[in-house]
């Protein structure tokens, strides 16, 4: 028989840190409940969960391993009793900022998600649980090659539709994605390549051009694997690099040449986008005096005026952004292939969408004070029905024909 744990789940732990909630009560309370079977399986899960939330990732981590190691299914809560689809969700066993958060994209809806981790070497669930449609969850990453290919052999003859399949999740590396989306026109995207630690360290004017062939400073550097800003940094001068190295531990790097979107009012903008089924939409827009944006260090719940163009292009981005940049955005969509992804973007001075990075797993959530960004849940939502009308479809289901 095939056991299947609850869990609080990310979302729901998620939100609470997000409130300001103090997880380590909880924690204390969990801790009393947990039993090393199938049955505290869950509880361990959401313990691993917190520790990550708390900011100790490598006991989150540790709680995760050993859970995975003797279960490895999970239902996350559902917000009706009688679901009318059943998803599966083919994880990697990784940090929480890893696989995509799909528990945000279908709270609310009749969709019941079940999760299995995928464990290269360890034995899969016989019978799996009953779904109608399935989607892999994994991100393109150093560390989840085997997770992927470990999916790739067991999917050949699955049984329904899945979604995100492991072949088009692997082009989204940054190095990958330059080769995927050159030349698309209307499309900017700077050449990344891979640099050993020992390469960049000796980099220079000359040798520039052995690594990248139209390549020059101010270029940006960022670790292999990292998110969310960890180690970026332009390097206006080869000289630069001795300091950014002194800094960082790690082995291999990207590097690309900086391309200054600077607007003519003197401040960056940078916008997440998310792609449903092959149509964008907006998910959020970034103002910073400094090109290293990411939505939290732009201070935008300390600004109106900033706010306040940003509900402008939520509000018009269907006329206006999607209709600028429509074929950039459609060729993009068709190259790229995933049923599901978003995408991190500006507009160059003269007028190209460009594009940073695309994944599969960036978090999009309704997360926001309702207060501060009161334009922001209703564009969550169309984006939240949008992937739940996606799911219907692909499972063949005729609500999805009617949405």
């Amino acid at each position: 028989m095939t056991i299947c744990c609850d869990r609080i789940g990310v979302a729901k732990l998620t939100k609470m840190a997000f409130d300001g909630v103090n997880l380590r009560p909880l924690w204390h309370e969990l801790m009393e409940k947990v039993t090393d079977d199938a049955e505290g399986a869950g509880i361990g899960m959401d313990l691993s969960v917190i520790a990550q939330l708390l900011g100790d990732q490598a006991t989150g981590l540790a709680i995760q391993k050993e859970v995975l190691g003797y279960q490895r299914l999970f239902r996350s809560p559902c917000a009706t009793p009688t679901p009318r689809l059943r998803v599966l969700a083919l994880a990697a066993e990784m940090d929480i900022g890893g696989n995509t958060p799909i528990e945000f994209l279908l709270e609310g809806s009749d969709v019941a998600l079940t999760t299995l981790y995928v464990v290269p070497g360890q034995t899969w669930p016989n019978p799996l649980p009953q779904h109608d449609v399935a989607i892999v969850v994994v991100p393109d990453d150093a560390r989840t090659q085997e997770t992927l290919t470990e999916i790739e052999c067991h999917t050949g003859n699955w049984p329904c539709k899945i979604l995100n399949p492991p072949m088009r999740i692997r082009q989204q590396d940054r190095d990958r994605l330059h080769r995927l989306l050159n030349a698309v026109p209307g499309l900017g995207i700077p050449a990344t390549v891979r640099i050993p630690r020992a390469g960049l360290a000796e980099l220079s004017e000359e040798t520039l051009p052995r690594w990248l062939e139209v390549g020059r400073f101010p270029l940006i550097a960022r670790p292999i694997c990292s998110h969310a800003g960890r180690g970026l940094a332009k390097l206006e001068t080869p000289s630069d690099i001795v300091g950014y190295l002194a800094e960082r531990g790690e082995t291999e790097f990207f590097i690309s040449r900086f391309v200054d979107y600077l607007s003519k009012d003197g401040m960056f903008r940078k916008y997440r986008l998310v792609c449903v089924d092959g149509r964008p939409y907006a998910c959020h827009m970034a103002i910073s005096e400094q090109w290293k944006i990411w939505y939290l260090n732009a201070d935008m719940a300390l600004s109106p005026d900033k706010r306040a163009e940003e509900a402008h292009f939520m509000a018009t981005f269907d006329d206006e952004f999607a209709v600028r940049h429509a074929a950039a955005l459609a060729e993009m969509t068709r190259r790229i292939g995933l049923d599901y992804f978003m995408v991190d973007c500006a507009e160059t001075k003269t007028g190209e969408l460009l594009v940073f990075e695309a994944d599969n797993t960036a978090i999009v959530h309704n997360m926001d004070p309702p207060d501060i960004y009161p334009y922001k849940a209703p564009q969550m939502q169309k984006v939240f029905d949008a992937f739940v009308a996606m799911l219907y479809k692909r499972a063949g289901n005729p609500r999805a024909c009617a949405a």
